[in-house]
């Protein structure tokens, strides 16, 4: 049974996404909070598996909110936006979120995302994410100093961090790269481990952030590197 919260400080949207996740029989919505705060201390008490969080809250806002929540606890946190490019998603991202949801999203698409990000999944629609990071990024949020971490990846961990940040699955990578789904899920691991990354959507953000993927960039690593 997935254990879920819900964070959001308008009753309308809050109670609606409450009533559809608990619906579903493998999901249960174990509280509602209406401010970060208040979801800051419920997922301390009530250690969900996702958090459903609204990203523009009064008080304590959903960045600051997800950043305590995943510092705190192991819940994957999927935040709520009404815009697509939205400058508090990209900073929720960095923060730790897990992927990210219009507030207009469909019922089925809600509960599907809640159940990736539970399995461990990112949430990353591969056009908004381009768009959304290049955005910021190219507002001069680059951090250069972080190339130099890259010197930790092996060339095959490198690869297949390009490939993730362009929205491949674990299936479409190992095609990609001529190697087995194993192969790749130990890729990712090492890399998240290396880097010190929570998670894939951290891993997309920071393949942006240090340059080595750019946003337009559609170059695919060679099967035949070392």
């Amino acid at each position: 049974m997935l254990r879920v919260l819900v964070a959001d400080d308008q009753d309308l949207f809050r109670g609606g996404f409450a009533m559809i996740l608990d619906a579903h029989d493998d999901i249960t919505v174990v509280g509602e909070a209406a401010d970060g705060a208040e979801a800051v201390a419920k997922a301390v008490e009530l250690q969900p598996d996702v958090v459903l969080m609204d990203i523009r809250m009064p008080g304590v806002d959903g960045v600051e909110a997800t950043a305590q929540v995943c510092r705190r606890t192991d819940a994957k946190v999927l935040v709520l936006t009404m815009y697509d490019v939205d400058e508090y998603v990209y900073d929720a991202l960095r923060a730790g979120a897990s992927g990210f949801l219009l507030k207009d999203v469909r019922r089925d698409d809600l509960v599907r995302a809640v159940r990736l990000v539970a399995g461990g999944e990112s949430l990353l629609a591969p056009a908004i994410t381009r768009r959304l990071i290049a955005e910021f990024v190219g507002r001069g949020r680059a951090r250069p100093r972080l190339r130099q971490r890259l010197g930790e990846l092996t060339d095959r961990e490198m690869d297949t961090l390009r490939l993730l940040a362009r929205g491949r699955s674990n299936a479409e990578i190992a095609a990609d790269l001529v190697v087995t789904e194993h192969t790749v899920k130990s890729h990712v691991s090492n890399l998240l481990t290396k880097l010190d990354l929570r998670d894939r959507a951290q891993a997309v953000v920071f393949a942006y952030e240090s340059g080595l993927v750019v946003a337009g960039d559609q170059e695919t690593p060679r099967a035949d590197r070392g």
